[in-house]
């Protein structure tokens, strides 16, 4: 017999479910791997095999965290890279990144008159606008909103195209002469 083959003669070491005590078996799940217990649906303990931990990419020593003073860092979490407080867990403070638009006016939605349409991202990365005052007002665009006033039906807010501008109305959709 070879070093080769007593590899696969080897027990395989397994892990008991802390709650049931039967064993842990390796599953697929739509966020990766993991282990659950072989017991399931009786008992649904699961347990993940990627610990997400938030590792420090650069410490930022000039930048002090407005909250509790100690320097800021660049991060790596879960989710990606950010800015937050060396001090954590004691300092939870981050830096979130405001999508303000000074550069693009700000057109008022012409569906609820009271939010702001502005610019998002989908969970494809496409852009779309919609009202700020979500969910509350659903309304969206698909297309970049420009202000003007639709000539064929009075609509508030045009749509820019490869083509022209249209009316933003889904009803009239009505291409507006150049001006």
């Amino acid at each position: 017999m070879t070093a080769d083959s007593n590899l696969f003669n080897l027990p395989l070491q397994q892990q008991l479910c802390p709650l049931c005590q039967h064993p842990l078996a390796m599953k697929s799940g739509k966020n990766g791997p993991f282990l659950g217990c072989s017991a399931y649906p009786a008992c649904n303990y699961i347990k993940a095999l990627h610990q997400h931990e938030t590792s420090i990419v650069k410490v930022l020593e000039s930048e002090p965290c407005p909250q509790c003073g100690n320097a800021l860092a660049v991060k790596n979490g879960r989710y990606g890279m950010f800015i937050g407080c060396t001090d954590y867990p004691h300092c939870n403070f981050v830096v979130h990144e405001h999508s303000e638009q000074p550069d693009i006016e700000r057109l008022a939605c012409p569906k609820c008159n009271n939010g702001q349409l502005t610019e998002r991202v989908n969970k494809f990365g496409k852009q779309f606008w919609g009202c700020d005052k979500y969910p509350k007002c659903k309304f969206l665009l698909n297309d970049k909103p420009v202000a003007g006033v639709c000539l064929s039906c009075g609509f508030g807010v045009l749509i820019e195209k490869k083509s022209g501008l249209y009316c933003a109305d889904k009803g009239c959709a009505e291409k507006q002469p150049a001006a």
